[in-house]
This record gives C-alpha cells, structure tokens and sequence, in this order.
C-alpha cells in the first residue's frame, strides 16, 4: 500500500457544511450559483492542512471540483461515484449515501463530514467498516467552523497515525 493510499480518507458534504443554510449575513452571491458566496474561504486552508485525503461526498458531483474547490483553494478533488437510486433509499433510517461511503473506503480510516448523519448511520458503520471511522455532523445552519475542524485534526491525528 502506498503511502497516499493509507491515509485517512475525509468524506465532504457541501450544502450545509460548506454552504451553510443559517441566517447570514453573507456576501451577495453574483453567479449561476449565488449560495456559492456562503462558502468560507478560509476552510480551504485548513481542509488542506489535515492529515488526509479529501474526497467529495457531495452530489454535487464533479460540479464540486468546478465550483466549490477553486473559492476554497483547494486542487480537484476525487468525487465518490453515487449508486443509482433504488426503491430502497429513503426508506430505512440509514442515509443514502452511507453504504456507499464505506464501499468506498475499503476498509481504510475515514471521517465523513455531513449534516444529515444520525446514530442510524454511527451504528451501520460500527458494523459493516472493520477500520477507524468518524462520523462529524455539521450544524448546517452555521456550517463547518474551527471548532469542527479542530475535532477532525485530533481525530486524524489520534487515528491517522
């Protein structure tokens, strides 16, 4: 295994902990996407610091890397390949998009950053991940902020390493 390929894997949502969905005040947006304005740009530094690779979760899909990643600072990123939906989605308290994830990681650690994860999703991955996983609900109301990050960098640190 490489060494890229050891590291931590950090799963990132968009909307509500990039783009979060409080009350402002924001900057006035000025594009075909004007909540792109609530994007902090002072994430990107901080995301790209932590010891990890970042990968969109988001369905933004690749959009992410187009639109999102350059207002952070951030290179393109991998986007992790959504299943088609199926009749069994939304049914079940588990999130969509969680099997999915741990598809993904493959066993390796992973911190999956979103504001929809619930106790459902914790105990999913408890039992179908065999490595570290950390499952950070955002607030999407105020959306990633210092504090989150500095439990994601001990974390990753604690777990990384």
């Amino acid at each position: 295994m490489t060494a890229a390929a050891s590291r931590p894997l950090l799963y990132l949502d968009v909307d509500g902990p990039l783009i979060p969905f409080g009350a402002g005040p924001y900057p006035q947006g000025d594009d075909a996407h004007p909540l792109l304005a609530r994007v902090d740009p002072a994430l990107g530094p901080q995301l790209a610091a932590l010891a990890c690779e970042l990968v969109w979760a988001t369905t933004w899909g690749e959009e992410a890397n187009e639109c999102v990643a350059p207002r952070l600072g951030l290179p393109d990123l991998p986007v992790v390949a959504w299943p088609e939906p199926s009749e069994e989605d939304g049914r079940g308290p588990v999130h969509w998009k969680t099997p999915a994830l741990v598809g993904h990681a493959a066993g390796r650690p992973f911190v999956w950053v979103d504001d929809e994860i619930t106790r459902a999703d914790r105990a999913w991955v408890a039992a179908h991940h065999p490595g570290p996983a950390l499952l950070h609900r955002v607030d999407a109301g105020r959306g990633l902020t210092d504090a989150d990050v500095t439990v994601l960098r001990a974390w990753l640190r604690r777990e990384g390493s």
